[in-house]
């Protein structure tokens, strides 16, 4: 009971401090907590007038950014020495470094000078990844690569999102107010607020999780029209959006699995064959046409059988040919069989012929001398 009775107390002396909260001076609707004051060389100083450490970042870039950095990395240098901070390209390692100095005062412009050079390796033009350097815009670098298992579901997801002739990219940037570059496994965002680079972030993550980004455009679209509306400004905005529920997937055919066996390092028992069942069944002496001894002798026995025929018929054929080689040819036959192979009226026809052939000769004979007679008496 005195161990209750104590708890009982403890519960009672706490006080609620939100209670007895007094207000702050930065409790105010009107302060903008996530602007970023600007960072000035004149009046903003640091204990002591400069860093007492040096610090440095080394970045690595693929070889064919290499020609374009050489190209720019004036540029570079020329921006960074102007805010203090050094920087080196190393062409054999492949790395870019930037590093604080003596003259550097912002303390923070060496992680802005980390950004440049990550965006530099991600083939942003120097003229866009330069913004990086002012403390009104931030950058993101969103991997992509691992998201997606299967390479060509990852390439048709990371075309998705850019659309036909960069349709989608182009709608994102706009509804973003961020830049917005895909390339290789990596999306590089820049912007100059931290609510359009979570929202281009998200419209990346979901593109790759198979979430088509026309409609978190879509979605952007409507917010961005409800924004301009005072009187909505303090409402739900959830009877407006569209709700695109999400489309049932074909189930799957659940694939058996198999339970293991505990494991035996002796090997399983020889199955009895077909002949040992007959065995202990009879009926391999009940059934003929099951037995393999006798059907093994039955097919013997007809191979037999039919060898036998062909040799009888080989031989057959052999002596045909030998009678027909030794027999003299018959001529009177082959007449007769012509003959036979005639009709009647094709013989009638050619004994007609044969005697107007003998009486013919004289008949030419006797029209030459009376001719020649004619030809004798004229002249």
């Amino acid at each position: 009971m005195s161990e209750e009775n104590a708890k009982e107390d403890e519960v009672a002396t706490k006080k609620n401090h939100s209670k007895y909260r007094r207000d702050k001076p930065w409790d105010n609707e009107e302060i903008d907590h996530w602007k970023v004051e600007s960072w000035k060389a004149g009046e903003d100083q640091l204990p002591g007038g400069h860093l007492l450490e040096e610090s440095s970042f080394a970045t690595l870039f693929p070889k064919y950014r290499e020609t374009y950095l050489r190209q720019v990395w004036p540029v570079v240098t020329r921006q960074l020495d102007s805010r203090g901070i050094a920087c080196e390209l190393n062409l054999v390692e492949g790395s870019m470094t930037v590093r604080t100095t003596k003259k550097t005062s912002d303390p923070f412009i060496i992680l802005k000078a980390r950004d440049l050079l990550k965006l530099l390796s991600r083939s942003i033009p120097i003229a866009q990844a330069v913004k990086i350097l002012e403390d009104d815009w931030q950058c993101d670098i969103v991997k992509i690569g691992g998201l997606v298992a299967n390479k060509e579901r990852f390439v048709k997801r990371r075309q998705r999102l850019l659309g036909p002739d960069g349709s989608t990219l182009k709608a994102l940037e706009l509804l973003t107010g961020c830049y917005v570059l895909v390339q290789g496994n990596t999306v590089s965002i820049m912007g100059n607020s931290w609510k359009g680079l979570k929202q281009a972030r998200r419209v990346v993550l979901d593109c790759m999780k198979n979430i088509h980004p026309v409609y978190h455009l879509k979605r952007l679209m409507i917010q961005k029209e409800l924004e301009k509306d005072p009187k909505l400004k303090d409402q739900d905005w959830s009877r407006f959006l569209p709700s695109f529920p999400k489309k049932k997937n074909v189930p799957r055919k659940k694939v058996a699995v198999k339970e293991k066996k505990p494991y035996t390092p002796f090997p399983p028992a020889q199955q009895p064959s077909k002949v040992d069942l007959q065995l202990e069944s009879g009926e391999y002496f009940i059934n003929d046409s099951t037995n393999p001894r006798k059907r093994k002798m039955a097919a013997q026995m007809e191979e037999e059988k039919r060898t036998a025929r062909q040799q009888e018929k080989s031989k057959e054929k052999r002596q045909a040919r030998l009678e027909m080689e030794h027999t003299p040819p018959q001529k009177a036959e082959g007449k007769k069989k012509e003959h036979a192979s005639e009709t009647p009226v094709q013989e009638r026809i050619k004994e007609k012929f044969k005697n107007k052939g003998a009486s013919g000769r004289s008949d030419v004979s006797d029209f030459v001398q009376s001719q020649s007679k004619k030809a004798k008496q004229s002249h």
